[in-house]
């Protein structure tokens, strides 16, 4: 099954390569082409073991020329980016080509889920409630882990758009060569194109990205989606769904996480609000036009022409006349607005229902004219997505960091003669700040006249106060969540509750904390208890609150094992609180792309957390690459929404068992050998930073332009000062993956010599959580390659102490995989799971001349730096493609 799977996705690789060898020979030259195949071959002999290859290999790589490296970095890398594309758009052939086999299971998960619940007896009652009730948001964010350009995306949609068309069974002859043109052409201007961008991303062009996004596949998947859910409710529930539901919404920290990036600012947030709301009415006011043009019909209900006012020989198109008129307004002051001048709103759409209300009326007409055929057309599209897109396109969250607010609060304070706020006890704290939320009079003046110097005016204070202020002009709904980053006590939470009240938001932005580090995952409970425990508070939250949970920071302080255990512990016990005080809680997972970061396949991510914490309301962070591959393609969108749906709806409906006291117990056990292995050497070694700076390209990545925010929250620093992305994108580009396994192998390897194999498997069989994470684990470990991590070494250093240190990370690297293997019953890693294996060992003979070439650049790079004392050398580019080649090669980065 597998072989047949795989033969036409091995057609495309093939086609796509033979075709940038075409381009290769044309665009530069004949010897290029011979050297990319030669090291090609290579490559392929050394793969497949054989000594000799590996050394002439090596051999040829490091005697190149300066100049000669590009080239061949820029072929191996789009040779790479094609495998993807190839990949991503092999899912949607797969899809499509189950559905003509009656006897092939069907692609999507709700059709299996549907069953199940039938199968458990869950009643059609209880089922159409939850999905009339579901609230899952996923936020869209702009961690830089996305080292593809914009404009190079564009022109790989083009090229899975050719691999479309040549699926199409009646192409002529013609036809067919008219797409394989298209095809080469754009493979061509690929390689003309610049992979690596001129200068680093703006907060605002971030934001566009995920504008672009949803234009061009989400704007049709979602009414695909809901068109899709309504059938399978109508045929297991026999209703219809409500017409005022969108089980799926979106938001976006593009323009809002003020976190670590100064360039976030005020001014920049206001911009993307206009910005986002700007493209909401665009998109729109093209819907509207299709719509009145179909809707030349003449037969109208009476509510509708009582609102038209009189009789019309067309009563929808007049009667959306003035939607129109009104998102034409909306646009225009929008436009006013973004070139920094003012202007009349009398006639903005400012809420969602001016938008929706006139729609739901012509489909109420519709439906009475006996016309559903017309209602749930191209109008039941358009509904679809005002409940999903609303006026804003995406909702803004704000992030800022606790820190930031305590000082705002001490500026005030200070400014009253209270005394620094930031000094004071935590209940002392508590205290004021409820005091100062139940008062009817304002903190400060409009006018403050403080000297020079004071906390008051200091410029991160002020910026604080303003992006307040702004949040405060906004239409409600195009704002999402605060959320605040390093929480750590209950007066986090209220301070920014105070500075919205100070500022005159009228309906204050829910505020979220977001915790992160060990210490504050296992406090997190504590913290929400002591909160609900509030009276005021209790009033204020009516009954339902969110609450953040950090994967990045967690497993950078404390390691995976640890850091996801405590993740898994914070979530029951938050359930278990918000339970007692009657709160409907959502949990906010803050998930990237690497297992470090939380991922996983969403399914089994989903369905791996702690039962009653996922009740029909939940909100996923998709970050940087991520959301090109989960929706990057129309038929890729769709089937994430499908996916999202159904994990979440299994989760609430048939959640996973409670763990037994003997699994946790163990658990406890692991997690502690697994820390402390860590923290030893991350923290302890004294080579360990120089080891990370030397051998991985942890300091180059700085150099690479891939998002807004700076590589660092401090400019000096060790490992603690460093952002957890860089951390796990230098190990992997080395093929260490050390964040992933270090302390966890050790941890497994003991238990099991103490005689406790047979719970381990047990847990495996019958824990979702813990398959999930073994999972994850072997999947980290397939990518992991000693032999790659050794030849950076012994090409980067000649220092004892270093090489000592390597020789025991790859040695105990050797041990996880060797330990996983005998838990698992199995002689080589992914051998339930041919696909990865298969993708892994295509791509090998493309990654590994990256990996030997990014080596010599690092040195050669290096060389130059200590001779020349400059900041840029000749073969900086050259290393940066060789960066993204990698990233691309191994798809998750950071």
């Amino acid at each position: 099954m597998v072989q047949q799977i795989a033969a036409p996705l091995r057609e495309d690789v093939r086609l796509l390569g033979n075709l940038l060898g075409e381009t290769l020979k044309e665009q530069v030259s004949q010897d290029l082409f011979n050297q990319v195949e030669q090291i090609r071959a290579l490559s392929k002999g050394a793969r497949d073991g054989q000594l000799e290859a590996e050394k002439q290999l090596e051999t040829l790589l490091s005697s190149l020329k300066d100049e000669e490296i590009l080239p061949l970095t820029r072929a191996f890398t789009h040779f790479l980016n094609f495998a993807n594309i190839a990949e991503q758009y092999h899912v949607v052939r797969s899809r499509r080509q189950s559905e003509f086999d009656e006897n092939s299971p069907s692609p999507n998960p709700l059709d299996h889920l549907f069953q199940k619940f039938k199968d458990n007896k869950i009643s059609a009652h209880t089922l159409y409630q939850q999905i009339c009730e579901l609230k899952i948001e996923l936020v869209l964010t702009a961690h830089p882990t996305e080292v593809s350009r914009r404009t190079l995306i564009q022109k790989y949609d083009g090229i899975n758009d050719c691999l479309f068309k040549m699926d199409q069974q009646k192409l002529t002859p013609r036809e067919r060569q008219t797409v394989l043109n298209d095809l080469k052409q754009l493979i061509c201007s690929a390689w003309q194109t610049d992979e690596i961008r001129q200068h680093r991303p703006t907060p605002i062009d971030e934001a566009k990205w995920g504008f672009t996004t949803i234009e061009q596949t989400l704007w049709n998947a979602v009414p695909k989606f809901m068109r899709e859910l309504d059938e399978f409710v109508e045929l297991h529930c026999e209703q219809n769904l409500p017409l005022t539901i969108s089980p799926i919404r979106f938001a976006s920290w593009m323009g809002g996480d003020r976190d670590g990036n100064p360039n976030v600012t005020h001014h920049v947030t206001q911009e993307v609000l206009w910005l986002s709301r700007w493209k909401a009415a665009d998109l729109y006011l093209r819907d509207i036009e299709d719509l009145r043009w179909e809707l030349s019909i003449q037969q109208c209900s009476d509510e509708l022409l009582e609102a038209l006012g009189s009789p019309h020989q067309e009563p929808y198109r007049e009667y959306l006349r003035d939607t129109r008129e009104r998102l034409k307004a909306t646009r225009e002051w929008l436009t006013i607005k973004l070139s920094g001048k003012d202007a009349d709103d009398q006639f903005v759409i400012k809420s969602k229902n001016e938008l929706l209300e006139p729609l739901l009326l012509c489909h109420r007409s519709l439906i009475a004219c006996n016309l559903p055929e017309i209602a749930n057309g191209k109008l039941l599209d358009f509904i679809h997505r005002v409940n999903c897109f609303g006026i804003e396109l995406l909702k803004l969250d704000i992030r800022q960091e606790s820190g930031r607010h305590r000082q705002a609060i001490s500026a005030i304070t200070e400014y009253l003669g209270l005394g620094n706020f930031e000094t004071w006890t935590e209940q002392a704290r508590q205290n004021f700040l409820l005091q100062e939320l139940q008062s009817k009079r304002p903190l400060l003046p409009k006018f403050i006249k403080e000297p020079k110097g004071s906390l008051i005016e200091d410029p991160s204070v002020q910026e604080v106060f303003a992006t307040m202020r702004t949040l405060a002009t906004q239409p409600t709904e195009c704002l999402g969540a605060y959320i605040i980053s390093m929480a750590e006590y209950p007066s986090d939470v209220l301070a920014v509750l105070l500075l919205q009240k100070e500022a005159g938001i009228q309906h204050p932005l829910r505020v979220v904390p977001l915790f992160e580090t060990l210490k504050d995952l296992d406090s997190a409970a504590d913290t929400m208890d002591t909160l609900f425990n509030m009276h005021w508070y209790k009033q204020h939250i009516q009954a339902k609150h969110e609450v953040m949970i950090g994967y990045s920071d967690s497993a950078k302080d404390a390691g995976f094992m640890s850091a996801n255990w405590a993740q898994y512990r914070a979530q029951e016990e938050l359930t278990e609180v918000s339970q007692k005080h009657g709160v409907q809680l959502t949990l906010f997972h803050g998930r990237g792309g690497s297992i470090s970061r939380g991922g996983a396949p969403t399914q089994q991510a989903l369905f791996s957390q702690p039962p009653g914490s996922i009740s029909g309301a939940i909100r996923v962070t998709e970050q940087g690459e991520m959301i090109r591959f989960k929706f990057g393609l129309e038929g890729i969108a769709l089937q994430t929404l499908e996916i999202y749906t159904a994990a979440t709806l299994e989760a609430t409906l048939l959640p996973p068992p409670t763990p037994k006291q003997e699994w946790r117990d163990l658990m406890h056990t692991m997690t502690e050998l697994s820390v402390n292995v860590y923290r030893q050497t991350v923290r302890e070694n004294p080579h360990f930073v120089k080891y990370l700076r030397t051998v991985t390209p942890e300091l180059e990545l700085q150099m690479l332009p891939l998002g807004s925010r700076p590589a660092k929250r401090k400019v000096s620093g060790g490992i603690e000062s460093l952002r957890a992305i860089p951390w796990v994108f230098a190990w992997t580009q080395i093929r260490l993956m050390l964040p992933a396994w270090l302390g966890t192998g050790t941890a497994l390897h003991e238990v099991i010599a103490q005689d406790q194999k047979a719970l381990l498997e047990e847990m495996l069989k019958e824990w979702p959580y813990f398959q999930t994470l073994i999972d994850m684990l072997e999947m980290v470990l397939s990518k992991s390659d000693t032999h790659i991590a050794l030849y950076y070494e012994s090409h980067l250093t000649q220092d004892e102490d270093l090489k000592n240190l390597g020789a025991e990370l790859r040695q105990r690297l050797k041990n996880a995989v060797e330990t996983l293997l005998v838990l698992k019953g199995e002689s080589k890693l992914l051998s339930t799971n041919d696909v990865l294996d298969q993708s892994m060992k295509v791509r090998k003979p493309y990654i590994l001349p990256l990996h030997l070439l990014q080596a010599e650049l690092m040195k050669r790079r290096r060389a130059y730096l200590a001779a020349q004392h400059t900041e840029h050398t000749p073969i900086d580019h050259a290393l940066m493609v060789s960066i993204t080649g990698i990233a691309a090669g191994l798809r998750n980065t950071g």
